[in-house]
């Protein structure tokens, strides 16, 4: 349980094992539900484009008090990449906390203290990013921190 009293669901445990241990999917999207109280999948994808699960993210929404802004949202994607010595390739489960820097305040706060609660519950994460405006999701950007430097 997290600051925030939001948990993870056991959907999102199951979904996240699927694609650590079977490669059944190749990122899952997470969102807080609409009473903020739990975490659960919003996406489950085998779409291996990059840029189809980055505009997921960016183009992502929360409903607020005076409609709908931009929100923040928790992902994990499983990222490949050649190794520049030729030596092969390999894979690192990333954790994406996106909290875009002009999505509503409380929208941020609630997705920051829900945070650990998530992270706690999925073991074997490689790497982590906090990524609060788009070029941050760059694949480039992401490759460069998933690979240290090494791609």
């Amino acid at each position: 349980m997290s600051q925030s009293g939001a948990s993870a669901s056991q959907e999102c445990v199951t979904a996240y094992n699927e694609l650590k241990l079977n490669k059944k999917y190749k990122y899952i999207i997470y969102k807080l539900d609409d009473k903020n109280s739990e975490i659960v999948i919003e996406t489950a994808s085998t779409e291996s484009d990059w840029e189809v699960f980055r505009n997921q993210l960016i183009n992502a929404t929360t409903k607020t008090r005076t409609g709908e802004g931009k929100g923040p949202r928790y992902a994990v994607y499983d990222f490949e990449y050649e190794l520049a010595s030729g030596e092969g390739t390999r894979n690192k489960l990333t954790f994406i906390a996106w909290s875009p820097d002009d999505a509503p305040i409380m929208a941020k706060m609630v997705y920051a203290s829900s945070k650990e609660a998530l992270r706690r519950a999925l073991t074997g994460i490689a790497t982590e990013i906090q990524a609060n405006d788009s070029d941050d999701i760059e694949y480039e950007t992401v490759l460069k921190t998933v690979s240290k430097g090494q791609a």
